[in-house]
């Protein structure tokens, strides 16, 4: 049975991560425009610091995750990857057990349903690590306290006011099911990576309204977002081409920017995406040599 190596592994997450940050992703860093204190060079050293740590075969998902935060913090000194680096884990450890893209959602949920304390405490300390903005506080395994049940648990608690909790919980529903079939189908009508990538966020975006901006800014906020990128796919299903409305997507890349408005949980979802994306393609490959 031949799977994945390791080195593979590694370049699949350099590759999705910078894809995502060249996209032109509305109010993220983009290859138009640097925001919110971060540039493209901090996404791009944050991907090659993490990549050989989340590619290992032996870490169980919580030491993928807090060492990918170690080696984070190595590079930059600000919270570039946090979402990325809790979504990439389980999939990671599932990815060494497949041999055949298919087999990916089943080997997920087993890696999601195995998860421990031990996880969770490791997580914890890596999130408080990060420095993450927007979390709060709760009620229940508050993120400042150590957790007492294991980490998909806890990801239950949060996946109301946590897109990425909730791929946890629905076995990454939105990135198979949403992400992945429109950035696929995007590419193969011609689109570049780029601008496919740039389409399945804005479908994302309309689906999961911005979890980040609902902490940050209102419910409120993160709906008009989600209205003002649903406006434009109305546009781009009748031309078929996202790139037909660079113009459009830059404006309002530097209107949200000029708010402090950051679609940074969408922008996650979509790095998520583009691995899955990256692993079905490597897969693929190996199947045909």
């Amino acid at each position: 049975m031949t799977q994945l190596s390791t080195e593979t592994i590694t370049n699949c997450i350099i590759w999705a991560c910078e894809q995502e940050v060249a996209a032109p992703k509305p109010g993220n860093v983009n290859c138009y425009s640097d925001g919110h204190n971060m540039e493209v060079q901090d996404f791009i050293k944050s991907a090659r610091a993490i990549a050989p740590v989340m590619a290992k075969k032996e870490l169980a998902v919580g030491e993928l995750i807090l060492q990918g935060i170690q080696a984070t913090r190595t590079v930059v000194d600000c919270n570039t990857n946090l979402g990325i680096v809790l979504l990439f884990a389980p999939l990671c450890r599932a990815i060494h057990r497949c041999a055949d893209f298919q087999q990916l959602p089943d080997e997920l949920e087993k890696v999601l349903l195995s998860l421990t304390v031990d996880d969770a405490k490791a997580c914890y300390e890596a999130i408080r690590l990060a420095d993450a903005g927007g979390l709060g506080s709760s009620e229940q395994q508050d993120i400042h306290a150590t957790p007492t049940m294991n980490l998909l648990q806890a990801m239950k608690i949060a996946e109301q006011r946590d897109a990425i909790a909730k791929q946890y919980v629905t076995n990454y529903n939105d990135i198979l099911n949403i992400g992945l079939p429109i950035l696929t189908s995007s590419i193969k009508s011609g689109e570049s990576v780029e601008w496919a990538t740039a389409f399945a966020y804005l479908k994302l975006l309309v689906a999961v309204p911005d979890t980040l901006i609902r902490r940050k800014q209102s419910l409120e906020h993160a709906l008009e977002i989600s209205e003002v990128a649903e406006k434009i796919l109305t546009k781009v299903n009748e031309n078929n081409m996202l790139s037909s409305f660079e113009a459009e997507i830059i404006i309002w890349d530097n209107e949200l920017k000029k708010k402090a408005i950051n679609p940074g949980t969408t922008a996650d979802l979509t790095a998520a995406t583009l691995l899955v994306y990256a692993f079905g393609q490597s897969l693929s490959s190996l199947r045909i040599s």
